[in-house]
């Protein structure tokens, strides 16, 4: 009996989850500002490329 209630205070695994779930949460939020931030890099280093053709004429 005393094991069952020792198991049935053990918090290890709750907590465990829950980093878990933060971990998941904060690995979405940095996909989703990576995926912005490349498409605005993208889009600089065209910028950057189509004006040093129309300027060098290339």
């Amino acid at each position: 009996m005393q094991s069952i209630r020792k198991f049935i205070k053990n918090n290890k695994g709750a907590t465990a989850i829950e980093y878990g779930l933060i971990a998941a949460l904060i690995a979405v939020a940095a996909i989703a500002a990576m995926k912005g931030i490349g498409t605005q890099l993208t889009n600089t280093f065209e910028n950057v490329s189509s004006n040093m053709k129309t300027t060098t004429g290339a």
